[in-house]
């Protein structure tokens, strides 16, 4: 090939480099011909949401984040798969959402179809669940490590590709009828490995024992001689004895000599010149005939020639297998693809998930919304559904507030998987679903010290922050969680509310976004950005305690219920006690009236105009100094000149006004 159009690799020629190495580094270690890798596809983002690495943990699309585990990840609640092939496949799906609306809808029309005939589907499951792994099997077949029973499992898995391809005669749907197209009945190669390897065949291909009898003639033999060895030197020694009419003649076997006639010295003029003497004894005479050494050979070397010979016929029939490899190939990926619309099938009808509809105008309007995962581990169903509508214009960000432990972090979890659903083509959680096409997910829920490369946790939450803000677009759905949160007050509510403001401007981001805080503060944005709407968790309470409603209400939280919920955990009364007369005075230099003053920047225009201003936010000299009312302690300070003072008049000075923030205080 003098060009890598066929391939479809012209445009990628970092690609191409790429899987040329790769091919190489697999010839010199596999020492193969790699007759399986047959295709090679362009991974392209275009084709796919985009979902980094932080994402993927967060959501727990496929593991869940602390036990490592699949049991309480998405790819838990969707895999009802029967097959391997199927397995891979769903997870494929989960990992890489569609934004082409075109084939979502084609998965949402079988899945449809499929539901619709109940029946039909659970046979078609019934059908899947005995094949084994095709992609793996004709893996070892081309690799020559596949042994008898690897064979038998694929006969097995082929045998039930004809019935499955008759019930899907009857399906309408276009992804259906092509994935029944895209199936090989394989009639040659199961027909061949039907007539050829024996049904109990050993694991071993070195043992014998695994080709069926009438296989070959030559194979028939040996087992024959293997078996009936005793007969036949019966039936040669009572021949011999009415031929030359020698009545104790006798044939007989010894390590050195093998298989020899005996005749005692009594009858050796009756031995006929046929006879080759082997050996003289005092009183007798040992012979052979070319009769008996064929005999001989083919008895002593039955086992051995038939262990060999077996071996030979088997690769001879796994390598004509081999040779349909692009077959099997194909048939295996149309067997894996409706295996995974079948079990979403069944999971949409058991979990009663809704089939969304899909927009380009960046509307994300769910009726009655759950948690895919949650609801499952909750019993009795008792989980609390819950609204959500974003759009590009008046509702592109939500500012959710409440307490903790009262699921702000469930409910915006469950919008992102919800979404993410949708684009892998499945039915959705929830009464109804009007789903825009997102290009990327980003999430920011929790943080942690990345001690290795000596991150503290709000640097490696700042990293995130800066990862979705420089890589978000217009489309995308962004889920923050409490950002701000590792650092003091004023600097934490200074970056939240800069955060929001740039993600508001659609001239810098304008992505659609759900934002869980507790800086009340920015509750204050609902009337300065026309983008921004106030949300927060229901709470009762019931003097000092609280009763969660896990229901999202319009308008913002005025309470954060912190000391509620230590409570809750089973904090010390001393402690929780001693953090109500805290708050308590704390709550007099509150800084929501601050915040209600603070000025919107409008533009990036003004923003550079003004010089002085920080780069986030118009604080208008904003001090923690304002609060406590130190004014003449800061103007001392300020007068104070340190470069004309010896160290002990520095220390003495410092002291000095220690004693009195101290008595002040």
């Amino acid at each position: 090939m003098n060009s890598l159009e066929g391939l479809g690799l012209k445009d990628y020629p970092c690609g191409a480099a790429a899987a040329g190495a790769l091919l190489k580094y697999l010839y010199e270690t596999q020492k193969n011909s790699l007759e399986h890798l047959s295709a090679i596809h362009p991974y392209t983002t275009g084709m796919f949401m985009v979902i980094d690495s932080s994402t993927r943990r967060n959501l727990e699309l496929v593991e869940t984040m602390r036990e490592k585990q699949k049991r309480g990840s998405l790819l838990w609640v969707l895999d009802k798969t029967k097959t391997a092939m199927g397995a891979r496949t769903l997870r494929s799906y989960v990992e890489q959402p569609l934004i082409e609306c075109s084939e979502i809808e084609r998965r949402y029309d079988a899945i449809e179809e499929l539901n619709s005939r109940v029946i039909d589907r659970e046979e078609i499951r019934e059908y899947l669940h005995p094949i084994h792994d095709l992609e793996r099997l004709i893996g070892r077949v081309t690799y020559q490590t596949a042994n008898p029973r690897d064979l038998i499992a694929l006969r097995n898995s082929i045998k039930m590709i004809a019935p499955l391809k008759k019930l899907l005669e009857d399906f309408q749907c276009p992804l259906l009828q092509e994935t029944r197209e895209n199936m090989d009945s394989l009639e040659d190669v199961y027909e061949l490995i039907d007539a050829s390897i024996e049904e109990e065949a050993p694991v071993s291909v070195r043992e014998g024992g695994i080709l069926k009898n009438g296989f070959r003639e030559d194979i028939d033999k040996l087992r024959e001689a293997r078996t009936n060895g005793k007969t036949w030197l019966a039936d040669v020694e009572k021949k011999e004895r009415d031929e030359t009419g020698i009545k104790n003649l006798k044939i007989k076997h010894n390590k050195v000599f093998g298989y020899y006639l005996e005749v005692t010295n009594s009858y050796k003029n009756l031995v006929p010149e046929r006879y080759v003497r082997r050996q003289t004894l005092a009183n007798a005479e040992r012979y052979i005939t070319p009769e008996l050494k064929e005999l001989e050979d083919m008895i002593l070397g039955a086992q051995d020639k038939l262990v060999v010979l077996e071996y030979d016929y088997f690769c001879e029939i796994r390598s004509q297998i081999a040779g349909q490899v692009v077959r099997i190939q194909k048939t295996a990926k149309a067997l894996a693809v409706l295996d995974v619309l079948a079990s979403l099938a069944a999971v949409a009808e058991t979990n009663h998930y809704c089939r969304p509809s899909l927009n380009t105008s960046g509307v994300i309007d769910i009726q009655e919304g759950r948690h895919p995962v949650v609801e499952k581990m909750i019993s009795h169903d008792m989980f609390i559904t819950n609204d959500t509508y974003l759009d590009n214009e008046k509702s592109r960000i939500s500012i959710i507030t409440g307490p903790n432990m009262a699921g702000k972090s469930t409910y915006m979890r469950q919008t992102a998987l919800i979404v993410m659903m949708a684009q892998m083509g499945s039915f959705v959680p929830a009464k109804s679903a009007n789903i825009g096409i997102a290009d990327r997910v980003f999430t920011r829920v929790g943080a942690s010290d990345d001690l290795a490369s000596g991150q503290s946790t709000f640097m490696v939450e700042m990293n995130e922050v800066a990862n979705i803000l420089r890589s978000a677009t217009d489309k995308s759905l962004l889920i923050l969680d409490e950002i701000g949160r590792g650092t003091s007050t004023f600097d934490g509510l200074s970056i939240a509310w800069a955060v929001v403001e740039h993600i508001s401007n659609p001239k810098l981001l304008g992505a659609k976004t759900l934002f869980a805080t507790h800086y009340h503060e920015l509750t204050e944005l609902e009337g300065k950005l026309d983008n921004v709407s106030n949300y927060c968790i229901a709470v009762k309470e019931k003097g000092d305690d609280i009763v969660f409603l896990r229901k999202i209400v319009k308008g913002g939280a005025d309470k954060s219920y912190g000391i509620q919920v230590a409570k809750l955990a089973g904090v010390p009364d001393s402690v929780i006690e001693r953090a109500k007369e805290i708050v308590e005075e704390l709550s007099a230099n509150d800084i929501t009236e601050i915040a209600k003053n603070l000025t919107v920047r409008k533009s990036a225009t003004q923003h550079k105009k003004k010089k002085a201003q920080p780069d986030t936010l118009d604080l208008e000299q904003i001090s923690l100094f304002d609060t406590v009312k130190d004014d003449d302690i800061i103007e001392e300070l300020r007068s104070v000149d340190i470069s004309s003072m010896t160290p002990l008049e520095a220390m003495n000075k410092l002291n000095e006004l220690q004693n009195k923030v101290k008595n002040r205080w």
